[in-house]
């Protein structure tokens, strides 16, 4: 961490862009988490440049500039082919809503505009210009201690804005730093202001605690602290909700582990959060064995989860994915599986979930906590099972026949209908046990047998209209 190699690491443009402000006459500083990165020797992903001059002057000084957050001070410069979020330095007023600032009063003053930030690892700027590193809360040495440490009084930061708590414990987690005392003890006092955040806002926190090497860093802040108590309190059932003789840990410790060792990306770690999530409220004592039973814990699991992610605002690709990670993620492979029992096991979980769900049951295997090798063999086994019947061109969904929906049609005397999908979908059926039945000549004679006898069932529920 050597503040004297930043010259290097400042990209041309970004140098570029804070000289031609210089020209005009005005200052320009990178601020935030880029300085915070460059100084941890990381590749930065976004610049943020904080500049004295107006979001008018900067208008003026750039070409092509799109008013993205003018009214807080904020523009993008289009430049050299890259986006640059350029903000006036600005003193924040009350932030009555918990959210953003009612009014925001432009300054002069770097250190003004620093004193409004979260965390002290934030608030350090930088002036590729003169080489001049701003730090006046002490940022840089909490780096050193890996420190998370919220800027001025903790409570009141937190009051301003709700989201900072959940940035906390995102950071705990990205960064690998702890939290320091008094910042962590202000947390539980602005619950009532995070509750006012958008889900929105909360779905992007979580998406990027995701990256981190081990994202369980900022699950264990959230539960010490209350923010799950507001945003998921189901997972909070799993905290002492003792497993069976398989598992080493209670199921918190469980998914912790599983979200960890998931090698996935982040879609597919918010999947690991939640594939136990039904467990406590499906554990039932077994007098038969004298264990724990979780009985159709993966099916309730799949309709909270899918509730969660609906009122999280996740897309329906994302929810979608999540939810069939969940509701399949009991993978009880063994060898003694037939061809066709491959087949359908792809069918049922669709080919394109097949290895997101593999990784989750690798990583839920690795955290019982036990010696798992049989089990990560069997795995390994299916997926290679897997690979050959897709290799071998296998009709793994109706799509995959030769037939389609216009050859049942023409066997129909009452034209499409529901019954089109019924005599697809139990010609797959028939494939999959045997593919060799996937030829024309072989499913057509299937169709002209099965079409006449699904049309009968069909018109014998039909209500009578007369």
């Amino acid at each position: 961490m050597r503040p004297d190699t930043l010259p290097q690491q400042i990209d041309p443009p970004v140098l570029q862009l804070c000289q031609k402000l210089n020209e005009a006459g005005e200052r320009a500083w990178v601020v935030g988490g880029c300085v915070r990165d460059l100084l941890r020797g990381m590749q930065v992903q976004d610049w943020d440049i904080a500049t004295s001059a107006t979001p008018q002057k900067v208008q003026q000084v750039f070409r092509r500039v799109i008013p993205t957050g003018i009214d807080h001070g904020t523009v993008t410069v289009l430049w050299k082919g890259e986006a640059y979020e350029v903000t006036t330095l600005r003193g924040d007023g009350v932030y009555s809503d918990g959210r953003r600032p009612d009014q925001v009063e432009f300054v002069e003053d770097i250190q003004l505009d620093l004193a409004r930030r979260d965390f002290t690892v934030n608030a350090i700027a930088y002036d590729p210009l003169t080489a001049h590193l701003v730090d006046p809360f002490g940022g840089l040495e909490d780096m050193k201690r890996k420190l998370l440490r919220a800027v001025g009084e903790p409570s009141l930061r937190f009051q301003e804005d709700g989201l900072r708590i959940l940035r906390g414990a995102r950071f705990a987690a990205t960064l690998e730093f702890e939290l320091e005392e008094a910042t962590e003890a202000a947390f539980r006092g602005a619950l009532p202001v995070y509750r006012k955040v958008s889900p929105e806002r909360v779905r992007e926190e979580w998406l990027k605690a995701m990256k981190a090497r081990a994202p369980s860093r900022a699950f264990e802040v959230m539960k010490r602290t209350g923010i799950l108590e507001v945003t998921l309190p189901e997972l909070l059932e799993q905290v002492g909700c003792e497993q069976n003789r398989w598992h080493a840990y209670d199921v918190w410790d469980h998914t912790m582990h599983v979200l960890d060792s998931s090698e996935g990306g982040a879609i597919e770690r918010v999947a690991a959060v939640l594939h136990d999530i039904a467990k406590p409220r499906t554990r039932a004592h077994s007098d038969k064995t004298g264990d724990w039973t979780f009985y159709h814990h993966e099916k309730l699991g799949a309709d909270m989860a899918d509730r969660w992610l609906r009122d999280y605002r996740f897309s329906n690709s994302e929810r979608e994915l999540i939810v069939d990670m969940v509701r399949h993620h009991l993978v009880c492979y063994d060898s003694s599986w037939s061809d066709a029992a491959v087949r359908r096991f792809i069918k049922r979980v669709g080919q394109d979930r097949v290895e997101p769900l593999l990784r989750l049951a690798h990583a839920d295997a690795l955290g019982k906590g036990r010696d798992v090798r049989e089990e990560l063999a069997a795995l390994e086994e299916l997926r290679g099972r897997i690979d050959e019947a897709v290799a071998e061109g296998s009709a793994l969904s109706t799509q995959d026949l030769v037939v389609n929906g216009k050859d049942v049609i023409a066997e129909l005397q009452g034209g499409p209908g529901p019954v089109v999908g019924e005599v697809l979908r139990h010609l797959l059926e028939r494939v999959l046990d045997d593919p060799s039945l996937n030829k024309r000549e072989k499913l057509l004679p299937l169709v002209r047998e099965l079409a006449p006898a699904f049309e009968a069932r069909r018109n014998k529920n039909e209500p009578d209209v007369r």
